[in-house]
């Protein structure tokens, strides 16, 4: 299987399957020196973590990272990182009808149609577990860039049709929240939203939105790489995003030009715009201000309502899909969104060390 891999300076590999005995990820190309030790990826793999609300599935799962290789005397020493996550709660008996048919909304048949096999235990590389190499990747990439004074605040932006108050999201408070909403008012509405799509079998979508400030500045490639494509590929790479919006997203097409150009003051000598409809990049480089990306996720397709869809005999069928499963998989995204958008960061900030001339001069004394 191709397509395991992200990134080209900081290249991160995936591997594992949901049902499998481990999971995890190399990371090839993070620079030596970073402080880094399992309790800097831990919180991350917390905020992912299944069992973690009544809004996530049951499977427990302690999802401890070991830290295997390219990490001394708890600094980077930069050959790759490899690190991995045991399995420990799988249920596969859960799953052994699904191997006579397609479910609807799951990657069953496409993985039929390429491979003529698939792993139906959970999905095995189409499950949502093989996120949790992602994240413990995008940890180390987070604790990377907030050396830089790269900062990240990610939450449910919306649930369904309930849409949190976004305009000063508190860290702390949203980290505390059982959907990691920033509205305390619009996670109550949207968690009495939940149980009544729980007691039909029924499930929901929603919206991440990922703030990224301090960025410098000169990010992304003018063409093909530019800073608003990478990260929409990379999150688009999430199984169940359906969208990606950068700054005004869709909006824009609503706006005329003169409601959306971001115009320039002078601040301390800077050029600073007065605005941030483009969401923090112009031409496809960061502008130095802050980045903002919405990613769209559809409801989870793994629902007990009834079904109807078509075995690989190609008869005609109905089904209750049995397991466990989560009924919004937003809350548990947060922390995915961040982790893709990082890992994209830290690899556009390193390709980029070598765009300009007087800058190697500098690195190499000249």
């Amino acid at each position: 299987m191709a397509g395991s891999t992200y990134g080209d300076a900081f290249r991160v590999t995936t591997w594992g399957e949901s049902h499998g005995a481990a999971l995890g990820a190399v990371i090839d190309g993070c620079p030596a020196g970073l402080m880094l030790d399992e309790s800097d990826i831990m919180p991350f793999m917390t905020r992912r973590r299944p069992g973690n609300s009544k809004y996530a599935t049951k499977r427990s799962e302690a999802d401890e990272v070991k830290i295997l290789s390219g990490v001394f005397e708890g600094k980077t020493t930069g050959t790759p990182i490899s690190l991995m996550i045991s399995n420990t709660d799988q249920h596969s008996g859960d799953y052994s009808k699904i191997a006579s048919y397609y479910r609807p909304g799951h990657a069953d048949y496409t993985f039929d149609m390429k491979y003529g096999f698939r792993d139906y235990r959970g999905g095995g590389r189409s499950s949502g577990r093989e996120t949790a190499g992602r994240v413990a990747a995008g940890a180390v990439a987070v604790k990377f860039l907030e050396s830089l004074g790269i900062r990240f605040v990610s939450y449910t932006r919306s649930i369904g049709s309930i849409t949190a108050d976004v305009s000063d999201p508190d860290p702390e408070y949203i980290l505390s929240d059982p959907l990691f909403m920033p509205d305390k008012e619009a996670s109550v509405r949207a968690m009495e939203y939940l149980e009544g799509l729980i007691a039909k079998g029924n499930s929901a979508g929603g919206v991440v939105e990922c703030r990224i400030s301090g960025l410098m500045p000169g990010l992304g490639e003018p063409v093909f790489d530019k800073l608003d494509a990478m990260l929409s590929g990379s999150v688009m790479s999430i199984g169940a995003v359906k969208a990606i919006e950068i700054g005004d997203g869709t909006a824009a097409s609503l706006m005329t030009g003169l409601e959306s150009n971001d115009q320039f003051t002078v601040t301390d000598g800077k050029a600073v715009k007065t605005t941030n409809h483009s969401g923090g990049t112009l031409g496809g480089i960061s502008d130095g201000s802050q980045l903002c990306l919405r990613a769209h996720f559809k409801p989870t397709p793994s629902i007990s309502a009834l079904q109807h869809t078509v075995n690989t005999e190609m008869e005609e069928i109905s089904i209750n899909i049995k397991g466990r499963h989560d009924p919004v998989i937003v809350p548990r995204a947060v922390v995915v969104v961040e982790s893709m958008a990082a890992l994209t960061l830290a690899d556009l900030l390193i390709r980029n060390m070598g765009s300009r001339m007087d800058d190697i001069l500098r690195f190499y004394g000249r």
